[in-house]
């Protein structure tokens, strides 16, 4: 397994462009389908009332954003949207609970019906609900859980002006239950908040050097929502996505690269640019938790013009 240095990391993040992403396609020919996409969709199964203080987070209690707290959905709501989201050519259905962690109870037991639920339906499941000890972990893996998402957002060093009510340990130790339960790993991060391009490059050099590497790995531009300490962050410029997740395809060469929130902002051709520098696939739907995304049609346009396809749901069940 290679352990990559903060030097080896930087010098591939500074490398020009057009030969980054020259890099970057030879290493996913050689590890993925060439023209192959997985659509994902991702549902709020709880939405808001947060205790995290995460500065970019709509959901946080913290904040006055507009977004109320909810109660948690029901199960047949949940799976309705699951059936639904598989018609449209998802393969993978990720749930997102607005918790600072899983506790023990009701509330847990219905997500792991949920789970079970959309395993029945032939799709991939995801959850991301905060952090989680071995015995929940575990609890979910035995009701098939494929995936489990839980990001480290930035650097270690950037980690701290950004969240301070968890550390940056809590989110690896969450990262260690999960990987001991046997579920897959799902975690990325964000870039356009405030940090430097070092602070990109400790982010995916801790992914990548992660024993195994995440099989997941999504890259995410910031949505500024008013209300966080981050509402006037100016837009990401699209080419440094498209860096992020060229550095990230050949550090990460077997990782499935997901090019996730600030979608709604770039061009089509930004998001062809994306999926050219190593990205295959996408979270697909109207909305990412609380935050706008894509339409559907437009998306299977998208790749329809890209001259790719959606990932048929066998080849998806095979691949993680």
């Amino acid at each position: 397994m290679p352990s990559f240095s903060r030097e080896e990391v930087r010098a591939l993040y500074d490398q020009p462009l057009l030969p980054l992403l020259d890099e970057a396609r030879r290493v996913h020919l050689s590890h993925h389908p060439d023209n192959e996409v997985q659509l994902c969709t991702l549902l709020s199964v709880k939405t808001g009332g947060c205790p995290e203080d995460c500065s970019y987070c709509p959901q946080s209690s913290h904040y006055d954003t507009g977004t109320n707290a909810e109660r948690m959905l029901d199960v047949d709501h949940v799976l309705a949207s699951a059936r639904r989201a598989k018609e449209l050519g998802s393969t993978r259905f990720c749930m997102g609970a607005a918790w600072r962690e899983v506790k023990d109870g009701p509330a847990f037991d219905r997500v792991v019906e949920m789970v079970k639920g959309v395993k029945d339906l032939g799709l991939e499941a995801c959850v991301t609900l905060g952090m989680l000890d071995e015995k929940q972990a575990k609890k979910l893996a035995d009701a098939g859980l494929d995936a489990y998402n839980h990001n480290l957002d930035t650097s270690r060093e950037h980690y701290r002006s950004i969240i301070k009510t968890r550390t940056f340990d809590d989110r690896l130790r969450t990262l260690e239950n999960v990987r001991k339960a046997g579920i897959t790993v799902c975690s990325g991060g964000i870039i356009g908040m405030g940090e430097t391009a070092d602070d990109r490059c400790e982010m995916l050099r801790t992914l990548a050097n992660l024993e195994p590497q995440p099989e997941s790995v999504p890259i995410n531009a910031l949505v500024p929502v008013e209300g966080t300490p981050l509402a006037l962050q100016k837009p990401v410029d699209p080419l440094d996505l498209v860096r992020m997740i060229a550095v990230a395809r050949i550090l990460m060469p077997k990782s499935r690269v997901r090019l996730s929130a600030g979608r709604s902002s770039l061009s089509r051709e930004a998001q062809m640019l994306c999926m050219l520098a190593g990205a295959n696939s996408i979270f697909y739907g109207d909305k990412l938790l609380t935050t706008p995304n894509p339409d559907e049609d437009d998306d299977l346009a998208l790749i329809r013009d890209a001259g790719l396809q959606a990932m048929p749901p066998r080849a998806s069940a095979e691949a993680e």
